[in-house]
C-alpha cells in the first residue's frame, strides 16, 4: 500500500513539473505530472491526489476552469494556482473558486515546499470548522424538536382542559341550580332574623 502523500502538478511547461518532483520527491512526496486541464481530469479519474497545483495559463482548459471542476468533483482537495501573469482579478477568481493558495512565478524550492505544506493543513481546518457547524446545527435541530414536543404536551394540556369543561359544565350549572336557592333561603332568613331583632329594640 502506498502511504505518501500524492501531489499532482498541471502546468504545460515541463520545466514547472520537473522542479516540483525534485523538491517534493526528496520530501516524502509522490509527484504527478501532466501538461493540460484536460489530461488531468483523464488523471484524477484514476487517481486520488492529497494536492493539486495548476498553471493558470494554458491551452485548452485555463487553471481556473481547472480548479473549478476540480472542486466540483472533490471539494475537500487542496487546489493551489500558481502563475507568471498574476492579476488581482484571478487571485479573486481563484479565491472565490476554492482554491487554497495563489503563488506567482518563479518559484524556489523553499517557496515548493512551504505552499505544499500550506495547502495541506487547510482541509483539516475547513474539516473542523464544517464539523463544529454541524453540532451547532445538530443541537439546534434537537432544540427545535424539544421545544415542538414542549408546544404539543401544552397544545394536548389545553385540548384536555377543554374537554374537561366541556364535560363538567352540566354538572357544574346543575350544582350553580341545587346552591343558589339554599344560598338564598339562608340570605333570606338572616335578613328576617336582624329585622325582627330590630323591631324587638324598638319596643
Amino acid at each position: 500500500m502506498n502511504t505518501k502523500l500524492q501531489v499532482l502538478v498541471i502546468d504545460d511547461d515541463e520545466v514547472v513539473g520537473r522542479s516540483f518532483d525534485r523538491v517534493l520527491s526528496d520530501k516524502g512526496y509522490e509527484v504527478r505530472t501532466v501538461l493540460s486541464g484536460e489530461e488531468a481530469m483523464e488523471t484524477m479519474n484514476e487517481s486520488d491526489f492529497d494536492v493539486v497545483f495548476t498553471d493558470i495559463k494554458m491551452p485548452g482548459m485555463d487553471g481556473l476552469e481547472v480548479t473549478q471542476r476540480i472542486k466540483e468533483r472533490c471539494p475537500w482537495t487542496p487546489v493551489v494556482v500558481i502563475t507568471g501573469y498574476g492579476t488581482e482579478e484571478n487571485e479573486s477568481r481563484a479565491a472565490v473558486l476554492g482554491a487554497s493558495g495563489f503563488v506567482r512565478k518563479p518559484l524556489t524550492p523553499e517557496i515548493i515546499e512551504s505552499v505544499t505544506l500550506k495547502a495541506m493543513s487547510k482541509p483539516e481546518v475547513i474539516l473542523e470548522a464544517t464539523e463544529a457547524a454541524n453540532e451547532v446545527e445538530t443541537v439546534a435541530e434537537a432544540e427545535v424538536e424539544i421545544k415542538g414536543e414542549v408546544a404539543e404536551g401544552s397544545s394536548i394540556k389545553r385540548k384536555a382542559k377543554n374537554i374537561g369543561l366541556f364535560f363538567a359544565s352540566p354538572f357544574i350549572a346543575l350544582g350553580y341550580v341545587i346552591v343558589l336557592p339554599i344560598v338564598g333561603f339562608f340570605h333570606f332568613a338572616k335578613l328576617a332574623r336582624e329585622a325582627y331583632a330590630k323591631k324587638q329594640e324598638t319596643k
